[in-house]
């Protein structure tokens, strides 16, 4: 494959990808204007990608968040830190070693960020019926072997 090729390819999966990001950041934004909450439509794209992580793992130390994220563990805790007085983060001792100190969803962002995350999903149903199943599923083989190479990195 020519290196232009290569350039123009992984421009298009990267345009591609932005309007991804804006289709789940649209569907966000309707969610929570129904739900007159709004809550996580202000969220920066960094501190919606670290309640994600933390509400995926249940809990997680700073620095095991800092490396899924790929930044420093002092950015880490200045998102935390404003995601903690927004009460949409709790900080605990971890019961298996006190000497840490693990992040959580408050109880009720985590109800209210699974209510999020399933009304997102059923926008992205609606996208994979549009696309169709022949679509859909070559997509869901390219994305599996995007994961595996990720995964190896």
């Amino acid at each position: 494959m020519s290196k232009q090729k290569t350039i123009d390819q992984a421009r298009y999966i990267f345009t591609t990808g932005k309007l991804l990001r804006r289709h789940i950041f649209s569907s966000l934004a309707k969610v929570e204007g129904r739900e007159q909450k709004n809550r996580c439509g202000d969220l920066s794209l960094a501190q919606f990608n670290l309640l994600m992580i933390v509400h995926g793992s249940g809990e997680i130390t700073g620095g095991e968040l800092a490396v899924q994220l790929g930044v420093s563990p002092p950015s880490v805790s200045a998102m935390v830190d404003r995601l903690v007085e927004r009460g949409m983060l709790v900080r605990n001792r971890s019961s298996e070693d006190r000497r840490k100190v693990v992040l959580k969803m408050s109880s009720e962002e985590a109800h209210h960020f699974a209510a999020v995350e399933k009304k997102i999903l059923n926008g992205f149903v609606g996208l994979v019926e549009e696309v169709g199943e022949e679509t859909a599923a070559r997509w869901v083989e390219v994305l599996n072997r995007v994961e595996k190479v990720l995964q190896k990195r």
